[in-house]
């Protein structure tokens, strides 16, 4: 998929002839990608990917735009990157009372950060760090998911499990995993009695939560877990891809340790 989106933005840029930057915003559903739009502008994409790099993107294309071309700046083919950078959001959630951290189309996030490392795990686990989001090492996970993610989580739920973590999950998303051979606790929904999550996260026993939701009614029931979370300080995801992404960022800050080089640093390995 990245090699289409790379052949799709150059035919696109060539086609439109564009001279200078050019931003693309993609989507991708399954094996088909689609062009959201398309900006002969910069972005603020482009400071990521410079530092990323170590190609100063703004400056070679503002020559491009005067008149040099790409072999006379020694720009002619794509770098080589050997390392791993991970861009994450930065949200404001915990300055505003009562406010849903429920993403949507809108644009929430104030700033974004960068992690970057050699290892894709350690990468992300720095992005989380920086955006002031500690990742548990141990403890408990709740989990509760809608039906068609039930499948796709049991092998992030399956990874946490052998890295010491016991699972919590609602009714359904219990049986699924017990189904599967995972060992987990089935706790009660908000509407379903006490105990419920909700004592549970009161109580310091929960240390991340996983939920998908669809539809209103479901979405409008778990505000009230999502707020908890903020209030708590508790890591909160809501797809199952950033779920895996999280776990492998766990998974790598319990067998490696954190080390730290300068973006030059990193620059020097690519060709």
């Amino acid at each position: 998929m990245v090699e289409e989106i790379s052949r799709a933005t150059r035919a696109m840029a060539e086609e439109l002839g564009v001279v200078g930057l050019m931003n693309v915003q993609f989507a991708v559903k399954g094996e088909d990608l689609y062009v959201l739009e398309v900006n002969p502008r910069a972005s603020r994409t482009v400071p990521f990917v410079s530092k990323a790099t170590g190609v100063p993107l703004a400056k070679i294309a503002t020559k491009v735009m005067m008149g040099m071309s790409l072999a006379e700046l020694g720009f002619t083919g794509e770098k080589n990157v050997r390392h791993w950078a991970v861009k994450e959001a930065v949200f404001p959630f915990d300055r505003f009372e009562n406010v849903d951290t429920l993403l949507g189309p809108e644009m929430k996030s104030t700033g974004e950060v960068m992690g970057i490392d050699d290892t894709l795990g350690l990468a992300m686990a720095k992005s989380q760090q920086a955006a002031g989001q500690d990742l548990p090492l141990s403890g408990n996970v709740f989990i509760s998911v809608r039906h068609d993610d039930k499948e796709a989580v049991a092998p992030v739920a399956e990874k946490l499990v052998r890295l010491g973590f016991h699972i919590l999950a609602t009714r359904g998303t219990a049986r699924r995993l017990e189904e599967l051979g995972i060992e987990c606790t089935q706790v009660n929904k908000i509407s379903q009695g006490r105990p419920h999550i909700l004592d549970k996260i009161q109580d310091g026993d929960v240390q991340w939560i996983i939920n998908t939701s669809s539809g209103k009614r479901t979405t409008e029931d778990s505000y009230t877990i999502r707020r908890a979370a903020l209030d708590f300080h508790i890591p909160y995801t809501t797809t199952v891809s950033g779920a895996s992404s999280m776990a492998q960022a766990i998974m790598a800050l319990t067998k490696l340790e954190i080390g730290v080089k300068t973006v030059q640093e990193f620059s020097k390995d690519i060709d």
